[in-house]
């Protein structure tokens, strides 16, 4: 954990703020309101429960006995503005954690993607500006580098969109842009790398890749691997991110109006993930010490290799990975086997 980040915590607890959490119910946005209600703070959560679970709203709020007195629900799409204008008012801080995922099913259905990701974003922004609340930090993606080849992944080296998915969340970025020059909102982008943690979803067809092969690996069913196992990614544990989410909201005011990457600046292949997945399970499922990945076809859309250099949000915001890969996944998988 950065100093910077232990400081801003501190700051925190003896001067609590409001803060909206869209996407509350997802587990990167239950893990916001965790922290959050950890540091004393008061939340308003919006979701509509596409993707997001009731479960793990239940599951933080039962952390702390006074949880519920800080924290006000509403259930409601960010593609209705009138409830975008409740979720904001008086509010000191948005997190803007709501959207649809899924680079597959973006290229199946494209019109759900810009209407949620895109119309939902301007909604949002646009009540903020309305209600003077000037922070917005908001979830981008490191699917926007879409087809340069550069590795590490640096803020201001983008190729092509590859999907519908990726061309959302570049839109996001040239909104929050012309939001901070022309209104004075002060956005901040994260650029997020294959986030994983405790109360993801492992269930669909588009779950993601480390929670659906451990709920696989536990059933004693096949993981599957799109192409030969040597893509690679920047594996986030979630807490990284939230961290990276609290230093975005406090950044003083020439750290705005920019996009972030937040990752570990590492790479693991899809081989390798699954050997770790598989070996830390072993330890409390011994069956699962035999299992083998199968392989098909890759998927279009992915790009092969994702790294992210992590230096600009080092220097400017005081971030630093509390945890890497091997330590995330630890953590996940214990928190998945203990359920």
């Amino acid at each position: 954990m950065s100093d910077r980040y232990t400081q801003i915590c501190e700051q925190l607890v003896n001067q609590p703020r409001r803060w909206l959490v869209t996407g509350v119910a997802g587990f990167i946005g239950s893990a916001l309101l965790e922290r959050l209600i950890d540091l004393g703070q008061t939340v308003v959560g919006l979701d509509n429960f596409s993707n997001g679970h009731q479960r793990n709203l239940d599951d933080v709020l039962a952390i702390h006995a006074d949880a519920p007195a800080q924290f006000k629900m509403i259930r409601g799409d960010i593609r209705d503005v009138a409830t975008c204008r409740e979720a904001v008012a008086d509010v000191d801080v948005v997190l803007h954690q709501a959207a649809i995922g899924s680079v597959p099913r973006s290229i199946k259905d494209p019109v759900p993607y810009h209407d949620t990701n895109v119309t939902g974003f301007m909604n949002l922004v646009l009540a903020a500006r309305d209600a003077g609340v000037k922070r917005v930090v908001y979830a981008s993606s490191s699917s926007v580098y879409g087809d340069h080849p550069g590795l590490p992944k640096v803020e201001d080296a983008l190729g092509k969109p590859l999907s519908p998915y990726a061309a959302t969340k570049r839109m996001n970025e040239i909104y929050a842009q012309v939001f901070g020059d022309v209104y004075g909102l002060e956005p901040v982008g994260l650029r997020y790398f294959n986030v994983f943690g405790r109360r993801q979803d492992p269930n669909g067809q588009y779950a993601a890749v480390i929670p659906r092969w451990i709920a696989a690996l536990r059933a004693g069913e096949p993981c599957t691997i799109f192409g030969d196992g040597s893509s690679s990614r920047d594996f986030c544990y979630v807490d990284n991110v939230v961290a990276a989410n609290l230093l975005a909201a406090t950044a003083p005011t020439h750290a705005v109006n920019t996009v972030y990457n937040v990752g570990c600046n590492g790479r693991t292949d899809l081989k390798e993930l699954f050997a770790i997945l598989r070996d830390n399970l072993a330890k409390v499922q011994p069956e699962v010490a035999r299992a083998e990945p199968r392989f098909t076809e890759p998927r279009a859309g992915d790009i092969p290799h994702s790294q992210a250099s992590i230096a600009k949000i080092t220097a400017a915001l005081g971030y630093a990975p509390s945890h890497d890969i091997a330590a995330g996944l630890a953590e996940t998988v214990a928190w998945f086997a203990a359920r």
